[in-house]
């Protein structure tokens, strides 16, 4: 596969990834479809971090859209634009592993939720994790179901974050040949 088709099947990939970090991102700040939590200032800390948002959205995007265009230069563009398209392709590696980092916390740490009284992390720092021993669960009382929410949200982080850092070290890859090996367009003997 040439290069520049290698990274139109990559910004391509990358595209609904960001989309979906952005979107589960802006849905943690809403647990159980509520505003009045993220108005009290009751949100799990980690999606103040904003990972899917900046890391796996927009710092993912912006490289997306830069590695689109030069997919469409040609067969491989120029070696100029598949030589930035490793840099940009490095942002959002840099963005991915941050979304990741951030979506991995807040599954180790577990949501914010009032147990009785209190507003707190009751699960963080538990040994064993309340992710293998769902009997714990029900110590969040509010949100309603905040720990499924959580869990589904920052899960499908990992798993998107995941791909996208692949993706883009893939793209470096792909930019470094693409820079080396200039275009493959097939001119034929001269």
């Amino acid at each position: 596969m040439c290069t520049g088709k290698c990274s139109l099947c990559i910004a391509t990939s990358l595209y609904p990834l960001a989309f979906i970090s952005i979107i589960c991102n802006i849905v943690l700040f809403f647990p159980g479809g509520e505003v009045k939590y993220a108005q009290d200032g009751h949100i799990t800390e980690e999606v103040k971090y904003m990972g899917g948002l900046v890391g796996g959205g927009l710092m993912v995007l912006v490289p997306a859209l830069y590695i689109h265009l030069t997919g469409k230069q040609g067969c491989c563009g120029n070696r100029c634009g598949m030589f930035f398209s490793i840099a940009f392709a490095a942002v959002g590696v840099a963005g991915a592993l941050y979304s990741f980092i951030v979506a991995v916390l807040g599954l180790q740490n577990g949501p914010l939720c009032q147990t009785l009284l209190f507003w707190m992390t009751p699960f963080k720092d538990s040994d064993p994790s309340y992710l293998t021993d769902q009997s714990k669960w029900g110590l969040c009382t509010t949100p309603k179901n905040i720990v499924q929410f959580n869990v589904g949200l920052f899960g499908t982080l990992v798993a998107v974050s995941g791909l996208e850092l692949i993706l883009c070290a893939i793209q470096m890859i792909n930019g470094l040949f693409g820079c080396l090996c200039g275009t493959c367009n097939n001119k034929g003997p001269l």
